[in-house]
């Protein structure tokens, strides 16, 4: 990695934890540049202005999650549902281990600055947009399969699955505890999706 990719990375990273954890509007470009000890003006030889700075965050963010969940659907040796679980079931393992701080960057950004900053605006949905694609065509896999029901879509079910997440994490903030997630599993993906034949 060359040391102008390493201080972009750095930066983003930064801004990642920062974001995360005190909000868009309370993160200064400032603090971000002094954490990682670099000149204000390298800041902007990579990002023309916080908001770039916070869409690019965004897709750093999310670059990992898409990583992982590609990851568990590649494993050949699971089927598409399993591997959903397998994959949400690490999240929850690795939530608990961070001490359920933060949530999730897009839902917390989603709820600070998604209407009022366009260009997050464009970041946020494309995030989202990649990450349901991931869960849509896995579900769609299932249903082929014949291991989740067949009588609702898998672009509705995958809808459900991001936006519930989303609930959950919000709830588990408020709870300190994974039951939110937890229930969102059972709920989802051992429940309500899984085909009639596959329950009995």
């Amino acid at each position: 990695m060359n040391s102008k990719l390493s201080k972009r990375t750095k930066l983003l990273d930064q801004g990642v934890y920062l974001l995360m954890n005190q909000g868009y509007h309370a993160t200064g470009i400032n603090e971000i540049v002094n954490a990682v000890q670099v000149p204000k003006g390298s800041f902007y030889s990579y990002f023309d202005s916080k908001e770039e700075f916070a869409a690019q965050a965004i897709t750093h963010y999310m670059e990992p999650f898409i990583q992982l969940l590609t990851r568990h659907l590649q494993h050949s040796q699971v089927d598409p549902l399993s591997a959903l679980k397998n994959y949400y079931a690490e999240l929850i393992v690795a939530v608990e281990k961070n001490g359920y701080k933060g949530g999730c960057l897009l839902g917390n950004l989603m709820g600070e600055i998604g209407d009022t900053s366009e260009r997050c605006n464009q970041a946020l949905k494309s995030a989202i947009e990649r990450y349901k694609a991931l869960q849509y065509k896995a579900l769609l896999q299932a249903q082929k399969e014949g291991t989740v029901r067949t009588d609702r879509s898998a672009e509705i079910m995958a809808n459900l699955l991001v936006n519930n997440w989303q609930g959950a994490l919000l709830r588990m903030k408020i709870e300190q505890s994974v039951q939110p997630l937890q229930e969102f599993c059972d709920t989802l993906l051992n429940d309500y999706f899984v085909a009639k034949s596959n329950l009995d």
